[in-house]
């Protein structure tokens, strides 16, 4: 979710949706405390958003907060999820348990698919849940082959291998004002805009990298970059920063 005006979908522009600022454990403390909150929906980190990392302390809290309050907490690993921040969830890193788990993306690596995982603590109630295209055979099957190739290929665990050298690497270059994010879902911010630098990227460098705003480029590269793809990037990059 995100309440910046040129992608907010209309569903969410209302009274009905309260935004925050992430890891500001207070304002949030007091916004549960109202008592008329039904779900808390966050990501394991924030893709669209400029790759912002909840920090453990944040999350826990949040998590007691939500137990307090009786509040559902959903994490949206839409982008963070399946092996991209070094862990299966990014919301790993912080060692909560979330009500609602989104999943999407990852999960068909380019097949459409997109799926649920539900707290047990969800009583299920026959009937409940209908669907007119969902259990897709297809999509399934794709689902499944996509697990066997990231546990035979050991992908979760490269991701956060070579992510690691990658965010090691690129907090030594001066020209870039902040790196953050986990394993391979990696924030560059500048303090100048990007577009010039992201386009020499291109069609200079021959590397394609996402954006956030102005200022941030966003690096998702595959959960199968080796250390030598990475290095090369690292190279390519530094001829321009």
């Amino acid at each position: 979710m995100t309440n910046n005006p040129k992608i907010i979908a209309p569903i969410n522009n209302n009274g009905h949706v309260t935004y925050l600022p992430l890891n500001d454990t207070e304002a949030m403390k007091a916004e549960l405390a109202k008592g008329d909150v039904c779900a808390v929906i966050i990501e394991g980190i924030q893709g669209v958003g400029g790759i912002q990392v909840p920090t453990p302390a944040f999350m826990q809290a949040l998590r007691q907060a939500c137990d307090e309050t009786g509040t559902v907490l959903i994490l949206d690993e839409i982008q963070s999820g399946y092996g991209r921040s070094g862990k299966f969830f990014a919301h790993q890193h912080c060692g909560i348990r979330p009500d609602l788990i989104t999943v999407a993306k990852g999960i068909g690596n380019g097949f459409p698919m997109a799926g649920v995982l539900i707290s047990p603590k969800f009583a299920p109630v026959y009937g409940q849940l209908g669907t007119t295209f969902g259990g897709n055979h297809l999509a399934c099957a794709a689902a499944i082959a996509v697990l066997d190739v990231m546990k035979e290929e050991h992908l979760v665990e490269n991701a956060a291998r070579v992510g690691s050298f990658l965010l090691n690497e690129l907090k030594g270059f001066k020209g870039i004002k902040e790196v953050r994010g986990e394993g391979l879902m990696i924030g560059l911010e500048f303090e100048e805009p990007i577009k010039e630098l992201r386009s020499k990227l291109l069609f200079e460098q021959k590397v394609f990298t996402g954006v956030s705003g102005t200022n941030v480029i966003r690096l998702l590269p595959p959960l199968c970059l080796s250390m030598d793809e990475a290095s090369d990037f690292l190279e390519r990059l530094h001829r321009l920063v």
